[in-house]
């Protein structure tokens, strides 16, 4: 058999998110930090991407994690977060896969009860919480990077929608928010078409008309994700979200087209990125637990542990609390005959590829 490469993989979901965790076949890549080395994967290597998330090996809702040696010392694991059009400095699912991965494999050894372990991302040092009973992993809180709101309640002009009040809010990656009513949505299952192309829509707007960027590192810029927000129905749960994922760019001309995904789970990044918008307009404390919904009904806890600055802006440190679990365990190989070495994507499925 020609096979040029092998890469091996752990295969996870938390609340319903699929998250890939590469453990071997890739070598450490250059760059002093995790994000350097992010910058370098995705200038140099991004066949690694596209290999593991397109088709055959992946679908449009994959997402997958490189554990590379850690640039901070002191620091458990590394990690480079991947996703179908960005590499984003952090994820909330990713680092619960990611950290369910490492101690249920034993590549970082795990001890009965709670377990502290500290991580090297993209986006800074993340310290994590993890739970473990019988050799599994139970609840994994981390503690995120500050998250903040940028914009709140401003008008975007969008394209066959027309005037919609948004925030904008940075939790690891830049959303734009909008409220689901208004829009007509419950953001129930049956909707999640729908919901995808609005949030794309909105998106690609917000990102033209309200440009961001970190004041610590001017390299994470631009609102690459957006969230529909509505309150719950439910006892004991603060909202429910979608968040929508983009799998390739909109197509202007036709508006009724779709280009990403939903978050399977509640979303990490994104309940930091909607608990900053509640804590900015007076509506969440700190120390105050956020129960956030996803479309298939599972939950994370959110909670603001300390209010700090970013730059300009009043900032919070929030943590997330959720689960996953393993699916599978894979070898994937290369074939050196095979036509599809950087897989493929067809427009039924998926968006313009990029």
């Amino acid at each position: 058999m020609g096979f040029t490469s092998k890469i091996f993989a752990i295969d996870l979901h938390a609340c319903g998110e699929p998250g890939r965790v590469i453990t071997g076949g890739v070598d450490d890549v250059p760059g002093k930090t995790m994000f350097e080395k992010k910058c370098f994967l995705e200038k140099h290597m991004d066949g690694i991407r596209l290999r593991m998330l397109r088709e055959p090996r992946g679908y449009p809702a994959s997402n997958c994690n490189l554990l590379l040696p850690p640039t901070i010392p002191g620091t458990d694991a590394g990690f480079v977060i991947m996703e179908q059009v960005e590499y984003p400095p952090m994820s909330g699912t990713n680092t619960i896969c990611v950290v369910t991965a490492l101690l249920e494999t034993g590549i970082v050894p795990a001890k009965e009860g709670l377990n502290t372990l500290k991580l090297d991302t993209p986006a800074g040092l993340v310290e994590v919480q993890a739970e473990v009973r019988s050799g599994k992993v139970g609840k994994v809180t981390f503690q995120n990077v500050p998250c903040f709101a940028t914009h709140l309640d401003v008008p975007v002009e969008v394209p066959h929608l027309g005037t919609i009040a948004v925030d904008v809010a940075y939790g690891g990656m830049f959303y734009v928010i909008a409220e689901a009513a208004p829009l007509g949505f419950r953001l129930t299952p049956d909707e999640a078409r729908d919901i995808v192309r609005v949030g794309e829509m909105i998106k690609a707007a917000a990102r033209e008309q309200l440009p961001v960027k970190h004041p610590d590192n001017s390299e994470i810029e631009d609102i690459t994700i957006a969230q529909l927000s509505a309150p719950s129905t439910k006892q004991g749960i603060h909202r429910r979200n979608a968040v929508i994922v983009s799998s390739g760019e909109l197509d202007w001309n036709q508006s009724a087209s779709w280009t990403g995904t939903l978050d399977r789970s509640p979303c990490g990044t994104g309940t930091s990125a909607k608990m900053a918008t509640l804590y900015a307009k007076k509506q969440l404390g700190l120390g105050q637990d956020f129960v956030h919904e996803g479309i298939l009904g599972t939950t994370f806890t959110g909670r603001l542990l300390a209010q700090t600055r970013v730059g300009p802006y009043e900032a919070a440190v929030p943590t997330i609390s959720g689960c996953a679990w393993i699916t599978g365990f894979a070898e994937y190989v290369l074939d050196e005959s095979d036509p599809f070495p950087n897989g493929f994507t067809l427009q039924d499925l998926w968006g313009k590829a990029k």
